[in-house]
């Protein structure tokens, strides 16, 4: 008899709110100590996190979230969902307590992005080395610094079962975002894929994109965007501009050239960028950013407006 090709099965009482590239994906975890979701999206999307939850879980409150960590597609909608459950248990990853506790934007992720992401508390600090109990099984707590230097995975070793957040995507991982700041964090990267080999995650859910099971595959992948990384910073700070500008046009979907140079001029992620290449982040730098962006067909411009795609 010949082994069953099936992919391994979710473990029971995972539900995974697959939701694109604007919002991070939602898992939410149901079992007898109650229900738990782990991140909630961005917050133009705070509607659509809410049906999600509201449809699965009918009568039912929401009890506990949790964030992998604090970009504004992961947390943006902790308010909405504080709001729909005011007896929501609410926990981060450790490092920017303080800055949420004081609601610090010029020192969280969403000025410096010019993303939004609406104010809201915490009751506790995720500490890596814990162990939750969620949806009838126990999860491991791991720190995976890199893409931020506060994320942390979730690991179920009975399933081999890995919340990776943005340390693993299938085609490779997010945007290194301490390198935009002249902080050397690709190491950190590297760390964080060894700990998810030595993991050995039979299946990934991932902070974007699908579901997957071949994890040996994917952190190949990973291992080979962060050595040309490596070898050439300015290729990940290129990548990181235009992944910022596709960001915005799918909360936009449309914007004017004047507006979105407007946008540029006050981000600072933005104008730290064009100041790399020895430019202002508008004219000529912006006409090829916005050239590129076009050419790899994510986006389409109509005289002045620039459109998603």
């Amino acid at each position: 008899m010949s082994a069953s090709t099936e992919p391994p099965a979710l473990p029971a009482g995972l539900s995974v709110f697959e939701r694109g590239w604007l919002s991070a994906n939602n898992i939410l975890l149901r079992g007898p100590e109650g229900s738990a979701l782990i991140d909630s999206g961005y917050a133009s999307h705070s509607e659509q996190t809410l049906a999600l939850v509201g449809q699965a879980l009918g009568a039912q409150p929401l009890d506990q979230l949790f964030n992998t960590h604090l970009h504004s597609d992961h947390c943006g909608g902790n308010a909405a969902l504080q709001a729909a459950y005011p007896q929501l248990h609410t926990a981060i990853p450790p490092g920017e307590a303080e800055l949420v506790r004081q609601w610090d934007e010029d020192r969280l992720s969403y000025q410096a992005t010019g993303q939004a992401c609406p104010r809201f508390r915490f009751d506790a600090v995720l500490q890596p080395g814990q162990t939750l109990r969620l949806g009838g099984a126990d999860w491991q707590v791991h720190a995976a610094p890199g893409h931020d230097p506060h994320s942390v995975i979730f690991f179920e070793p009975a399933t081999r079962t890995l919340i990776s957040a943005d340390a693993l995507w299938q085609n490779g991982f997010g945007v290194v975002f301490p390198e935009l700041e002249g902080v050397h964090a690709f190491d950190e990267v590297g760390a964080t894929l060894d700990l998810i080999e030595t993991l050995a995650p039979r299946t990934v859910i991932p902070g974007h994109g699908a579901v997957f099971h071949d994890a040996t595959t994917a952190l190949a992948v990973a291992r080979r965007r962060l050595d040309g990384f490596q070898r050439d910073p300015a290729k990940h700070q290129q990548y990181a501009t235009k992944v910022l500008l596709k960001f915005k046009l799918l909360e936009w979907q449309q914007i004017g050239l004047p507006e979105l140079a407007q946008w540029m001029q006050r981000t600072p992620y933005m104008v730290g960028a064009a100041r790399r290449h020895g430019q202002a982040p508008s004219g000529d730098w912006l006409e090829q950013l916005v050239g590129q962006l076009v050419a790899s067909g994510a986006a389409r411009l109509e005289g002045e407006q620039l459109l998603n795609l």
